[in-house]
């Protein structure tokens, strides 16, 4: 017997405010149990999921927002799935720890059926969306959409609406050591010098010098190539370098092209888009989603 394809949400292209969108106009029924509708559930029933791809979580963002929510209740409701008698988040984690630091004993949820594939590639897409994961995050879970579920790099640079070698750089990034990877999580080191190390003999010696000496991204590109543990001086086009590796960094993060000019003190930075899949995925990221 063939197996019939696994349908895939069909917002997921366009982002969680499509998929919040559509939802959010049914109605429930009596007794708050209709699946893809706005209802009230208490939040000791709702558990987070163990493959959500954030790991960290700023105590300090998380207090804000719980103050937040004890004075105006959550404006978003979460999204989860059922999970044997209680509810699994899908997206939404923050807003429900920050319920529970404000003594809130019900929260909005969406209730919807999502395999764990599905629960996966949601939770990802609306951490992406919010700017919510660092860079060993996201190519965590890019790496276990591929493991698990079969996923290709094209298929992963479609579902977040990147490119495919934004894709492929991440993934890399699990080859370093983790101690390495951990100075990523931490924001010692950014993605740009976690590239860079990828091509150096001894990366996690390499990365504690970066860090101790608080060297450019192009200080650890050159230093990853001849291995000199020096510090290159800067040259005329020092400038130009830097502004060059920060287009790419840029252009990494937000999966579109990006140009800076700048000129004395002042300059521009354009984000160039192909698609309006692109163009609101920028605006989603610029906005923390708030539109």
């Amino acid at each position: 017997m063939n197996e019939q394809p696994r349908k895939r949400p069909q917002s997921l292209g366009r982002g969680l405010s499509s998929l919040l969108g559509e939802v959010t106009q049914e109605t429930p029924v009596a007794g708050g149990s209709s699946r893809g509708s706005v209802q009230m559930i208490p939040t000791a029933s709702i558990e987070p999921h163990p493959g959500q791809p954030r790991r960290t979580f700023d105590e300090a963002a998380l207090s804000e927002l719980a103050a937040s929510i004890e004075k105006r209740g959550v404006i978003q409701p979460i999204v989860v799935r059922p999970h044997g008698h209680r509810f699994q988040i899908v997206a939404g984690e923050r807003r429900w720890r920050a319920a529970q630091r404000a003594h809130l004993h019900e929260i909005p949820a969406i209730v919807r059926e999502f395999s764990e594939a599905e629960t996966l590639e949601v939770a990802l897409i609306e951490n992406i969306q919010r700017a919510d994961l660092n860079a060993i995050e996201e190519a965590q879970a890019y790496g276990r959409l591929a493991a698990d579920y079969g996923h290709s790099q094209e298929e992963l640079a479609r579902l977040v609406n990147k490119s495919r070698s934004h894709v492929a750089n991440l993934l890399r990034l699990l080859d370093l050591p983790d101690s390495v990877q951990q100075l990523v999580v931490s924001g010692d080191l950014t993605m740009g010098h976690a590239r860079a190390l990828i091509t150096a003999n001894d990366p996690a010696a390499l990365a504690q010098e970066v860090v101790r000496r608080k060297l450019s991204v192009r200080d650890t590109e050159r230093l990853a190539k001849d291995g000199s543990g020096r510090a290159p001086r800067r040259t005329a086009a020092g400038p130009d370098a830097d502004i060059a590796a920060l287009e790419r960094q840029l252009s990494e993060l937000l999966g579109v092209a990006v140009t800076v000019r700048h000129a004395g003190g002042s300059g521009a930075l354009t984000l160039n888009y192909s698609t309006l899949d692109q163009l609101d995925m920028i605006c989603q990221r610029l906005t923390g989603g708030a539109i």
